[in-house]
């Protein structure tokens, strides 16, 4: 087991340039290697006969070598090598290789031979260009693994090779046995054959049920013990006779009544004498920031300090202003952290944080840097997590003698994704929104002659004084048909919203680039923003009413409902219109969907139906291993692994037992290297 574990550059054929290559991929040892899995397996068990194959099309076929001709050497140096042969059927088959001689001079007339390679079909005449020949010693299905510079298929499967050999030499286990018994999982090195020297693909597909268990087992295992981590007393226990009157008197507005089961459940847990680790979890609009504002006053009137971290900072100031509003009134002193405050004014905010006199910090992750120093840090606040990553919110925790943490997200995600994603945290849901908040009309267009009408009802609306958001999914034209958002606002310029001031947002422009297009847009300088999907996560702007998402079909449910979200922010009536010239079946339900439902919830759901889990990985998981192979939408599944976590619990909280080793150190070497190392 231990010669797994050592440094890949250990491992034969693997050299300096191949480990660079490998330590790219984040695979350090053979262990790891053996975690890269293939995306797909070339099957040499079925070949298809010569004359059913198709001109440019690649194909397993098997056929008789019955000549080989001379080689011919051309201009430039090449080298043609060629062979005739037939299939079964009769029908012939020219091979051709091109400066590799060695594959030609192994093949010998008479005997049979199964290739794999792209087909040229012309005038009735059949080739096979540069083909892997199979030998009969060959393994029948070959593993195809990711594509990388550097880095060939072949290349992985010598190497893993030399990994299964070394696992075969001392076998080990990292499921407990009457685990593996109870939910039928194939041992570990039987797994690991069968995923990458399958004898069959029926038996792949076992080993595939019996990696994403143990992948998804990890995960809520891990997440457990940073839960249990977590919950020692905290520092900084809070009143539960905390009077919170003068900030529901001060409100101009009435709160909802999730809103208010919000901020009972956060201030249980203030009191509870261990510390809070809790999710607020709201959809577009729900009225977060209130019940932040509520949780921070309470800290306050505790003898408390309180941070929001923002991961922007036009959303830093955005908060900032939120906050003044709330709470200046009822005597809570407010300060702004982000890296454009220098010089004197930045000293003076250090001097107030030091000393406690700012009771609400908001800033950028500017507020967790080793200078700043704080009084008495009670709560951390961080707004959309999943975009700083579960190492950056403990960098923040640090700062105090184990704080409070509150995490708000405005992606509304299914509870079972949530169970997974969030396992270290209890959740509160706010599911209604701010009274006075007119529901977004939302219209599916397909058809680019549709485009002049839809600009026009925009122009309506600016007009009127209100603003647009344009959305496209690129950036600069190229090989792609998609909207790309540089060309697409020049020809709106010159175009349709010719005279309208209309400006740029994308996510190759700097930060401070991105802040002063977001700024002139809050502050009406531009009537129209054409962005893409960076605007995902922004500023307020209450006089933004239309939506307009170009290549809508592109976009999962989710997204589309993120960037509705951006309007639909104040009495006005919104409207979100979701332009398409490719409609497929899919992307028609998906659209059918959009219009039909304002849930953010459902429509979470429903995008992990369609989509499956990629899209909220990709935004979410920073600080959490990979998920490889578990799909979340394999409710047996989660079923399986919820219902084994808890035995493996109740038996071993901590996991110390033997039986739990090597899962406990698979889990802490997971979550050490995606940089959430306190496991240890």
């Amino acid at each position: 087991m231990t010669r797994l574990f050592q440094s890949i550059g250990n491992l034969k054929g693997v050299g300096a340039k191949r480990q660079a290559v490998y330590a790219k991929l984040g695979i350090l040892t053979p262990y790891d290697l053996l975690y890269y899995l293939p995306r797909d397996y070339r099957d040499y068990r079925d070949p298809v006969p010569v004359s059913e194959t198709e001109d440019g099309v690649p194909a397993v076929v098997r056929a008789e070598i019955v000549s080989k001709r001379k080689p011919i050497y051309a201009r430039g140096g090449l080298q043609i090598y060629g062979l005739e042969a037939v299939d079964a059927d009769g029908t012939p088959l020219s091979i051709r290789f091109f400066n590799t001689p060695y594959t030609y001079q192994a093949m010998q007339v008479g005997e049979s031979y199964t290739m794999y390679g792209k087909i040229s079909v012309k005038g009735g005449v059949h080739e096979i260009h540069v083909p892997t020949v199979l030998k009969d010693s060959d393994i029948p299905i070959e593993a195809i693994y990711p594509q990388t510079t550097g880095l060939t298929s072949a290349m992985v499967r010598t190497n893993i090779k030399a990994c299964l050999d070394m696992m075969d030499e001392a076998p080990f286990e990292t499921l407990p046995p009457d685990i593996r018994a109870k939910y039928s999982l194939m041992p570990l090195p039987r797994a690991m054959h069968a995923i990458h020297q399958p004898e069959n693909l029926e038996e792949t597909a076992e080993a595939r049920r019996r990696l994403a268990f143990e992948e998804m087992l990890r995960l809520q295992l891990g997440l457990h013990l940073l839960a249990e981590r977590a919950a020692r007393e905290t520092d900084y226990p809070m009143e539960p006779s905390t009077d919170l009157l003068p900030f529901y008197e001060s409100l101009p507005f009435s709160l909802t009544d999730a809103q208010q089961r919000a901020i009972e459940e956060i201030t249980e847990d203030l009191c509870s004498g261990a510390p809070m680790n809790r999710l607020l979890q709201g959809d577009v609009g729900s009225g977060k920031t209130a019940v932040a504002a509520a949780a921070c006053y309470f800290t306050a009137q505790n003898g408390l300090q309180s941070v929001l971290m923002a991961p922007t900072e036009i959303l830093a100031g955005q908060h900032y202003q939120t906050l003044r509003e709330f709470l200046d009134p009822i005597g809570v002193r407010v300060v702004l952290l982000t890296g454009s405050v220098k010089g004197k004014e930045k000293k003076a905010v250090y001097a107030e944080i030091a000393d406690g006199t700012a009771q609400v910090i908001v800033g950028t992750h500017a507020v967790f840097q080793k200078a700043v120093e704080y009084a008495k840090l009670g709560l951390v606040i961080t707004d959309e997590q999943h975009r700083f990553g579960v190492a950056q919110r403990a960098a923040l925790a640090e700062k105090g003698g184990v704080p409070h943490k509150l995490v708000m997200s405005a992606t509304p995600i299914p509870r079972t994704l949530a169970l997974l994603m969030y396992g270290d945290l209890q959740v509160s849901i706010l599911d209604t929104k701010p009274l006075g908040r007119l529901p977004i009309k939302t219209y599916a267009v397909a058809g680019k002659k549709l485009r002049p009408r839809v600009i026009r009802f925009m122009i309506g609306e600016l007009q009127a004084g209100r603003q647009a958001y344009i959305v496209c999914p690129a950036i600069d034209e190229g090989d792609s048909e998609l909207k790309a958002v540089t060309a697409y606002a020049e020809e709106m310029r010159r175009g349709l919203l010719a005279g309208w001031r209309i400006d740029i947002l994308h996510g190759q422009m700097t930060a401070q680039e991105k802040d002063d297009a977001m700024r002139r847009f809050r502050d009406h300088e531009s009537d129209v923003l054409i962005c893409t999907t960076v605007v995902e996560v922004g500023v307020d702007v209450p006089n933004a009413t239309v939506m307009l998402i170009e290549d809508a079909e592109r976009f999962g449910l989710s997204q589309l409902h993120q960037l509705r979200g951006r309007v639909g922010r104040s009495g006005y009536q919104s409207h979100c219109i979701l332009m398409t010239e490719h409609l497929t079946d899919e992307a028609r339900e998906r659209l059918r969907l959009m219009s039909s439902t304002s849930d953010g919830f459902e429509l979470a759901q429903k995008d992990l139906e369609l989509r499956g889990p990629g899209d909220f990985f990709g935004n979410m998981q920073h600080g959490l291993p990979p998920m490889k192979l578990a799909s979340l939408t394999d409710s047996r599944m989660l079923h399986d692994v919820q219902e084994a976590t808890e035995e493996i619990l109740a038996k071993d909280p901590q996991l110390k037992k033997d039986e739990h080793h090597a899962l406990y150190t698979d889990i802490v070497r997971l979550f050490a290297q995606q940089g959430e190392n306190g496991l240890n």
